[in-house]
């Protein structure tokens, strides 16, 4: 299979997936990425430069809010991050339209199936 259909598949459902881990808690950057590579099945693996490219998007939109807390490590800070009430009802708004969407395409899915098996 071509990878770029993938890549776009995931590159559409990465913010909505995103939020709605920063939906569960407060959390920061490394403990989102190690979460989605926990899926990489699916999702393939997660890096730094696709995610944290995302978390500022989302930052500017007002969907999320950091803040920075020291980092127990080595001394620096960490971000932490997590839905403001906008982003929740954007959230919200997304997993509706999920929803139908994936219902929608299941349909397709399903009549394609339907015709391929009479075949």
């Amino acid at each position: 299979m071509d990878d770029r259909y993938v890549q776009q598949f995931k590159k559409g459902s990465l913010e909505m997936i995103l939020l709605c881990l920063i939906g569960r808690g407060e959390t920061y950057g490394y403990e989102l990425i190690t979460e989605l590579n926990r899926s990489a099945a699916v999702l393939g693996y997660a890096k730094e430069g696709t995610v944290y490219p995302i978390l500022y998007r989302l930052q500017r939109a007002e969907l999320i809010r950091c803040r920075l807390a020291p980092a127990a490590a080595n001394g620096g800070s960490k971000k932490y991050y997590a839905l403001t009430e906008k982003g929740r009802d954007v959230l919200h708004e997304l997993l509706q339209f999920w929803e139908r969407y994936a219902h929608c395409v299941n349909g397709f899915i399903a009549g394609y199936r339907q015709t391929e098996a009479s075949e």
